[in-house]
């Protein structure tokens, strides 16, 4: 059996990343990009380029000394730690980006081999050898990878004497001043940078090689760091150099002025072929290491996936890099590819650090041995998308709009990894901190409350109308937590933890969390749970169940119901009616009588939440004011809209006159209410003694009308104070 060749941080990591970093935009726009920026505004696009690149580098290498560094480098430490949908988004944008670089590489190619026997340099020209370069590299590459490994330690070389030759060359364009900043005859700034940017994304080049390497955790850290630094003092060194030995105007003008001052001609030559070429080698090896890995994960066909030889070679992924790379070539202008090199590099470098950012911030579990800031990622996701923002707002928008499009497709699909992502982390933190938070800020008031419920729904079949009002009322802020009590009174042992999860889609598709829990008895099993569940800053605030029409365990209720308000919960029971259900979900009637005020508010609340619904936006919601009093109807209803108005509820008033007839409550509501889809009625103060009259009654009202919610308000809302006159006892309720 043979043993797969690995490589170490020199010629594994290093090296294709240098080759890259110092390759073709060094020597064929660097002069370019110093003519039309001047010495301070290029050394700026020099530093803000290596901002994104330094953070990115360290960011990756923290991220790859905590995890397992395998085949597809940089999309695989994404999908391991932002999860598959994120990690293959930005996996494909690096992976088509790896492989237009390809192009970018050969065009620069093209342009000093062409210039140099004297051949075409016009576009087709360039097309020529460009496609040629490319057939013949990726040949080498189906050849061995070890083979064009190798080779690069001689084009390191080369590339030395090269830089060596330009530094020692000619005196014969030294300008009479030198040029400092950008001018009025120059390419704007933000475009200058676009196409000098591909210059620092080298480095990724090594890191594309982690399944070939021996210890990636070691290799990636060393390379990388070594690699961009090696580039940014070489960058630093040829700007100053040729600030002050070439003339700006000579160095916008002419592509190839670095060989033709140049103290031995031929080494640059050989330099620019061999940086150009590895360059590219590079990316052939890397782009379809990329794509190998993201098949293996089932995020691109499976054929792409297969490799081939005692290494795992992927042919078949390579054949779609020589594709697009193709593609590239095809377009001919080095400036153009440059520009969309760009932005897909700076896409995935925003990712890239907003992973290690959140990996540090959130990830208790996260302990890289390679350590950094976590600003450093965050500084670098900043900077890549304020960068991209400058550039072109559009191509932004645009490549933000592929990757969120890529990543809802990758959630449709699925998958899944034994290993997790971050996003769990992060969740935890988040809920933590704001727990913290709502734990140190004063208690709930009228003002501010959310529903916060515990559902008890039973098993009927009609228990999904208790869940769907349930979450009507919680709405987009509040939390429903849904118990299924399970009767047993043969074992006391309980139900181990993971199985008091109840994983049902309808539970996790309308957004309700769903327990069971086993219980020697119902009613006690509700006074446990409401008086243990809940943790500090999110305790439930709300008891919610169906009506209990029977007499049987009436006792038992009445004694759950007095524990609950002592407990001070809110109360809501609703008596669902199967017949009518809730009809059209056009009308909501909320009855409020003079000694029920306190209920009167958690009603007004209770009416709102439920009208942000869709299926009760275009309800009518109405107050229905029973006046025993003989009080002015109009001051009633001016001090109900001065209230309502407070509360951000639009209402229809209707004030009933019963100071001489004295129809007794319940037919009231008998009366007005018959065609309510859903009526909104307080719970009196409560009577044990009183309760079985009170279901007998409360029972045959419920008869007469439509779907009804019960409530009971807890001390946390007010007493409305009407001003009207008051009562020194509370009235009969149904009589």
């Amino acid at each position: 059996m043979f043993k797969k060749k690995k490589y170490g941080s020199f010629a594994g990591v290093f090296t294709p990343s240098i080759l890259t970093i110092l390759g073709v935009i060094m020597y064929l726009r660097m002069g370019w990009v110093v003519g039309n920026a001047g010495l301070f505004g290029s050394i700026i696009i020099v530093i803000i380029a290596h901002i994104i690149s330094v953070s990115t580098g360290l960011s990756v290498s923290s991220i790859a000394t905590d995890k397992k560094v395998g085949p597809g480098g940089i999309y695989y430490i994404l999908s391991r730690s932002m999860g598959i949908p994120i990690g293959g988004a930005i996996g494909i944008a690096l992976y088509i980006g790896t492989a237009l670089s390809i192009a970018l590489y050969l065009i620069g190619f093209a342009e000093s081999f062409n210039a140099y026997f004297g051949f075409a340099t016009d576009v087709n020209g360039l097309r020529l050898s460009g496609s040629v370069a490319l057939l013949v590299l990726t040949i080498i590459a189906l050849i061995s990878t070890s083979i064009a490994i190798k080779t690069q330690l001689f084009i390191f070389i080369a590339i030395i004497v090269s830089l060596v030759s330009i530094f020692l060359g000619s005196t014969e364009y030294i300008p009479e001043t030198v040029k400092l900043v950008s001018d009025e005859n120059s390419v704007p700034m933000e475009v200058v940078f676009a196409i000098f940017f591909p210059a620092v994304t080298g480095f990724t080049a090594g890191i594309a090689m982690s399944g070939d390497l021996e210890d990636p955790k070691k290799s990636i850290p060393r390379g990388t760091i070594a690699a961009i630094a090696v580039g940014f003092f070489v960058y630093i060194a040829l700007i100053i150099f040729l600030s002050f030995y070439i003339d700006s105007e000579t160095l916008k003008s002419d592509y190839n002025i670095l060989m033709k001052i140049a103290f031995y001609a031929p080494a640059v030559v050989v330099g620019i072929w061999g940086a150009t070429l590895s360059s590219a080698l590079g990316g052939i090896l890397g782009g379809p290491r990329i794509l190998q890995a993201m098949s293996v994960d089932n995020i691109t066909p499976k054929i792409f996936g297969k490799g081939k030889g005692k290494n795992n070679e992927p042919v078949n992924a390579l054949f779609l890099v020589f594709v697009i790379a193709l593609l590239g070539v095809l377009i001919g202008e080095l400036d153009v590819v440059a520009r969309i090199v760009t932005m897909f590099y700076l896409s995935a470098y925003g990712f890239i650090n907003l992973s290690f950012f959140l990996e540090s911030w959130a990830n208790s579990d996260f302990q890289p041995t390679f350590k950094i800031k976590k600003w450093i990622g965050l500084l670098g996701f900043i900077a890549c998308f304020a960068v991209m923002f400058k550039l072109d707002v559009l191509a932004m928008f645009g490549s933000i709009v592929i990757i969120l499009g890529i990543y809802a497709w990758l959630q449709r699909k699925q998958i899944v990894l034994m290993t997790g992502d971050v996003w769990l982390s992060v969740w935890k933190k988040i809920v933590a901190n704001g727990l913290q938070k709502i734990e140190s800020k004063s208690t709930e008031t009228s003002t501010n409350w959310n529903p916060n419920i515990i559902l008890f729904s039973g098993e009927s079949k009609h228990r999904t109308y208790l869940v769907e009002l349930g979450k009507t009322l919680a709405g987009r802020a509040g939390i429903v937590t849904n118990f299924r009590l399970l009767l047993d009174n043969s074992n006391n042992s309980p139900l181990p933890k993971s199985d008091q999860i109840v994983k049902e889609e309808y539970f996790e598709k309308i957004g309700v969390f769903a327990r069971q829990i086993k219980v020697n008895n119902i009613y006690k099993g509700i006074e446990d749970i409401a008086s243990i569940f809940g943790f500090s800053g999110v305790d439930p605030n709300t008891i919610m169940m169906g009506w209990p029409k029977g007499l049987e365990n009436s006792e038992e209720y009445s004694e759950m119901t007095q524990k609950l308000l002592y407990l001070d919960y809110n109360l809501l029971y609703l008596d669902f009616d199967r017949a009518t259900k809730f009809g059209n979900y056009q009308t909501i009637d909320l009855w409020w009588r003079e000694t029920d005020s306190k209920n009167a508010e958690m009603m007004l609340n209770i009416a709102r939440f439920i009208v942000r619904s869709s299926k009760w936006s275009s309800a009518v919601i109405r107050v229905l004011f029973v006046n025993n009093s003989n009080v002015d109807c109009e001051i009633i209803e001016g001090n109900i809209l001065n209230l309502v108005e407070d509360i951000r509820v639009k209402v229809e008033i209707k004030i009933i006159n019963n100071a001489i007839e004295q129809i007794p409550f319940y037919e009231l509501i008998s009366k007005y209410s018959i065609t309510t889809d859903l009526t909104l009625l307080g719970i009196p103060n409560f009577d044990i003694n009183k309760q079985t009259q009170f279901v007998i009654k409360t029972n045959q009202l419920f008869e007469s009308i439509g779907s009804t919610l019960m409530v009971k308000a807890s001390k946390s809302f007010n007493e409305i104070n009407l001003d009207i006159v008051k009562k020194t006892a509370e009235e009969p309720y149904f009589e």
